[in-house]
């Protein structure tokens, strides 16, 4: 059983590395990417300021007080006040404000514009400035550069796992690959198995070598520990792979299955939060989202990259991962057909 296995996973190996221009997309695709824009947004990638509330639920109240209703400036309820005070110290909050029980608000003194929220909320505070309590956190920024590199790494990885297996795998099926293999005593979890590895072991190869690059070359920030991070790809990898051979199991036509993937390569990257939180959007998107590997792997990576989260942090993301893998699997396997017909 394993012989076969590793002889499916080293051909799928040699495949690919002999196909150079594939190659060589994977690894500049990605760098090209971080390097454009820690360029156009070096300064900072927010146009607008953003506001945190303070709050139980998720729907804000707009009546609550006047400066909610300010113009250009962007209202997100938060729940937990310790993610909202690390919010504020990083520059990914402008202001924290309460206004339920004791109304006060909390401001980066060294924030540029937390100083012109502040003022926003005094000039609209028609009670009196005296009414809210003023308190100051103070941080280091994070760059736009250091949120999205977690973003681009797992855009790669997601499109190389998804196309890397679910449109290889049809192409075989068309072109009898698949239907010689059949006469072999190789089964279908035993090759669906080695794709995987070799998928896994490409893909993991060239993230770490993009990781590694831009995080010299540009100074990112790591605040957590790399093996976790190293798990966390590891198992979104897998996730991700799974989910392209669902998709192959039974797609007959390349076309086909490139239309497959589109309809979810894209919802994925939009609602992962690849390039932009989710913060702001409601309750049913930010649920919907968490259906998506993608979604986890990016999640449980900014935690530890930017906010120092350990294993036991991001264990939920992993555990649901991990079951992902295990369903989407399972479905490959027993759907699996070696011919067209």
């Amino acid at each position: 059983m394993l012989q076969r296995i590793y002889a499916i996973f080293r051909a799928r190996n040699l495949e690919f590395l002999r196909d150079r221009a594939a190659l060589s997309w994977n690894l500049i695709l990605p760098v090209l990417l971080m390097f454009g824009l820690a360029f156009i947004f070096g300064g900072g990638g927010r146009n607008e300021y953003t506001v945190g509330v303070l709050q139980e639920g998720s729907e804000l109240i707009l009546d609550q007080h006047p400066f909610l209703k300010t113009r250009y400036v962007k209202f997100v309820a938060i729940n937990d006040r310790e993610a909202g005070f690390r919010k504020v110290s990083r520059h990914q909050l402008d202001l924290l404000l309460q206004l339920e029980g004791d109304r006060q608000y909390w401001v980066n003194p060294d924030s540029p514009k937390g100083y012109f929220a502040e003022l926003a909320l005094l000039q609209s505070d028609t009670a009196g400035s005296s009414n809210i309590r003023k308190s100051q956190i103070s941080g280091e920024a994070i760059r736009y550069v250091d949120w999205v590199l977690p973003g681009i790494l797992g855009m790669n990885m997601m499109f190389s796992c998804l196309f890397g297996v679910g449109y290889v795998v049809v192409r075989y099926r068309k072109n009898g690959f698949l239907k010689r293999l059949r006469a072999t005593p190789l089964r279908p979890i035993e090759f669906i198995v080695a794709q995987v590895a070799s998928r896994m072991v490409l893909i993991m190869t060239i993230t770490i070598v993009v990781y590694a690059g831009t995080h010299v070359l540009l100074d990112t920030r790591m605040e957590g520990n790399y093996l976790t991070l190293l798990l966390i790809a590891a198992v979104g990898a897998v996730s991700m792979i799974s989910l392209g051979v669902v998709v192959a199991a039974r797609v007959t036509s390349e076309e086909l299955a490139g239309g497959l993937l589109n309809l979810i390569n894209w919802p994925m990257m939009l609602l992962s939060g690849v390039w932009f939180s989710l913060e702001g959007a409601g309750a049913v998107v930010q649920q919907a989202a968490n259906i998506f590997p993608l979604t986890h792997v990016l999640k449980s990576a900014r935690a530890v990259m930017l906010d120092g989260a350990t294993l036991f942090d991001v264990a939920p993301s992993l555990l649901a991962m991990t079951a992902m893998s295990v369903i989407f699997l399972a479905l490959g396997a027993r759907f699996f057909r070696w011919s067209q017909y």
